[in-house]
């Protein structure tokens, strides 16, 4: 059977090669060079940037410019990395776009991998549809994201930056936020993240000498929370008043990030009201992220998948005052942190139900299980067979059930959530 344009770039080889830029650069001209008409917000870290990106997208979108948005990774459907307006891409435009990029691959020395060819299909997405600015998440660093390949970056955005990818990026949370801080161009404006550790935070900032870059760093101090009812998210900051629909304090973080991107923007001569900061912010939604499907008894997903996402989740949790601790429906990749999000996590739950998400590098059921019969000796821990037996139980129970570890858990248990609830 014939392979289709979107099975091929499917089929891409996850990592390959040096880092660089060379070959996606060189993909882009073979296109065409669509990245040069365009104008980008472009978002790199470790936590946050999708919601950052979704924020930013939604409230230029209210200010009436048409808004490419790129994320990575997906959540539910692989047309989620390309998005205009808050609308995926047409499955045909998808076929016919994804044979542009084959076409023009097929004419290099050497073939890209999946995220350099997804990427330059979003770009030259954008440019057919003669987008007025774009927002751009990084998929993986910064200096050599395929993303990076841009070059006229109106706004530089780095969220929060913590330990992960350690092998590629570096082994301290400086090195990384150095790879991070490659996405700052001359010229442009850079926006921090409000509560950035030292290390980082210096290593934007001499990044931002470098290029003659303004850097904006929000105060945490600045941001106030307001008591509201059970993951309710009202917050003030820069005299914008926000009832966010994304819970967790770290979302008013990233949504004050968001209004200093917008004001930044502002700054550079496009025209963004406050009504469409607070329009934006408050209509944004981010499946997976925090995500409350039901209240009582409570169906929370999370998508979370480090250390930080978990201590997150867990402040969040904690922030509720709930009457009964919930039970976890838990899933991670091997590559992952499991032990660290585990002491992270645990005191939020009564139970732990473990299972395998639906990915190669999946950490068993089992193993998962036995880490945290070792890492949080007070929670019990029971790996089910499969995700439906797990959440057949969780959600049977009066206490509320919590599903999180991995955004491909968070993708494959959406859909049965729904069902179920």
């Amino acid at each position: 059977m014939m392979q289709t344009a979107v099975e091929w770039l499917q089929s891409l080889p996850r990592l390959a090669g040096e880092p660089g830029l060379a070959r996606m650069k060189a993909l882009l001209a073979a296109l065409g060079d669509p990245q040069k008409r365009g104008r980008y917000v472009h978002i790199a870290g470790t936590n946050g940037k999708g919601s950052v990106a979704a924020f930013t997208a939604n409230i230029l979108q209210k200010a009436g410019f048409k808004t490419g948005l790129t994320i990575s990774p997906y959540v539910l459907d692989f047309r989620e990395r390309f998005q205009i307006d808050g609308r995926m891409i047409s499955p045909d435009a998808l076929e016919t776009l994804a044979a542009k990029v084959r076409a023009a691959a097929e004419t290099l020395a050497e073939t890209p991998v999946q995220f350099e060819a997804v990427t330059a299909l979003a770009l030259a997405w954008f440019d057919e549809e003669h987008c007025d600015i774009a927002v751009l998440e990084t998929g993986l660093g910064g200096r050599y994201d395929a993303t990076n390949a841009v070059e006229n970056t109106l706004v530089a955005a780095i969220t929060r930056i913590d330990l992960d990818h350690t092998e590629l990026l570096g082994d301290t949370v400086g090195k990384i936020a150095a790879e991070k801080a490659g996405i700052i161009k001359p010229g442009c404006i850079a926006v921090t993240y409000p509560v950035q550790e030292k290390e980082a935070l210096q290593a934007i900032a001499a990044a931002c000498i470098r290029e003659k870059a303004d850097l904006v760093a929000p105060e945490a101090e600045d941001i106030h929370l307001h008591r509201g009812g059970l993951f309710e998210n009202r917050m003030e900051y820069g005299g914008y008043e926000v009832n966010l629909p994304l819970p967790g304090a770290h979302q008013a973080c990233n949504a004050a990030m968001a209004i200093e991107i917008a004001l930044a923007l502002w700054r550079q001569g496009l025209d963004i009201p406050d009504e469409a900061i607070l329009e934006g912010l408050e209509s944004t939604r981010f499946p997976a992220r925090i995500e409350v499907l039901r209240k009582q008894p409570l169906a929370l997903l999370d998508g979370s998948h480090n250390p930080a996402g978990a201590a997150a989740l867990a402040a969040t949790l904690g922030a509720q005052k709930l009457p009964h601790k919930p039970v976890a429906v838990l899933g991670v990749l091997a590559d992952k942190a499991a032990a660290e999000m585990l002491r992270a996590l645990g005191d939020c739950f009564s139970t732990i139900y473990t299972v395998t998400p639906n990915c190669p590098r999946a950490m068993s059921a089992e193993a998962l299980a036995e880490l945290a019969a070792r890492e949080v000796p007070e929670v019990p821990a029971y790996p089910c067979a499969d995700l439906a037996e797990a959440l057949d139980a969780a959600l049977g129970l009066p206490q509320g059930a919590v599903v999180c570890g991995s955004l491909y858990l968070a993708a494959q248990a959406r859909p049965m959530l729904l069902e179920r609830l």
